[in-house]
């Protein structure tokens, strides 16, 4: 893809690799491009410059130890999808169960850090992410979840204010009349945890706090029976959409 082409992607892709949001293979990709096409590699050291100018004007500020911690959830999640990544290669991918637990929680959690390329995705199909988050009250956390083939299907941002988990459906997927979604956070060593069973609408809202999704590193959707499962017996179904959850500077 000659990325110069489009010089909003670009422009979008240097300032999240900058940043640090850009990352696992679309991180790598992205460096890949830088390598070999000047205009990337511009682009790249235009927004470095723009942040380093940016942080010199700030006064030190000794970070919470919750930011460590999601560092290190982040560290060990790409870790996690590194390794997974390597076996895939090895061996064929076993097919999703029809029920019980889903493969593994370790599977889970490194598959949706590889899902980052799903936000690039959706913005090549088409989706304005910063139109609509700046359109929204307050983001604080913002997740694109994403199928296998990582193709974008929902956009999930929370509002810290109305204590609101958003989605909005990308795709067209429809469980059915005998299935429902439900949305789970995967915590780093944990069991997932339910945030919600969605409804049959474009857009959907969860009552949320910032509580439930401090220190989570993904999100995922499963497909389970009719109005979902109880949080602590955890998913039954396939997982169908993972993406990792960004936490975003009001």
């Amino acid at each position: 893809m000659n990325i110069a082409a489009h010089p909003e992607l670009l422009d979008l892709l240097a300032a999240n690799y900058a940043v640090g949001t850009l990352r696992g293979g679309a991180r790598r990709r992205f460096e890949a491009m830088a390598r070999t096409q000047a205009p990337v590699r511009a682009a790249a050291l235009m927004w470095q410059d723009r942040l380093a100018g940016m942080a010199e004007l700030q006064p030190s500020v000794v970070p919470d130890a919750v930011v460590w911690t999601r560092i290190h959830n982040l560290i060990e999640a790409e870790r996690e999808s590194e390794a997974i990544a390597r076996q895939r290669a090895a061996a064929p991918a076993p097919s999703a169960p029809a029920g019980g637990w889903l493969r593994s929680l370790a599977l889970w959690r490194g598959a949706s850090l590889a899902g980052a390329l799903a936000t690039i995705i959706a913005v090549v199909a088409g989706l304005d992410l910063q139109r609509q988050l700046q359109t929204t009250p307050a983001v604080q956390y913002v997740a694109v979840l994403a199928d296998d083939k990582a193709t974008a299907s929902m956009l999930v941002t929370f509002d810290p204010k109305r204590n609101q988990l958003v989605l909005q459906r990308l795709g067209s997927y429809q469980p059915g009349a005998d299935k429902s979604l439900q949305l789970w956070a995967l915590p780093p060593g944990g069991a997932p945890r339910s945030l919600g069973v969605l409804g049959d609408g474009p857009a959907l809202k969860l009552t949320a706090t910032e509580a439930n999704l401090r220190a989570i590193p993904a999100l995922a959707i499963s497909l389970e029976p009719r109005g979902g499962v109880p949080s602590e017996r955890g998913p039954t179904g396939p997982v169908l959409f993972h993406g990792p959850l960004i936490e975003k500077t009001l």
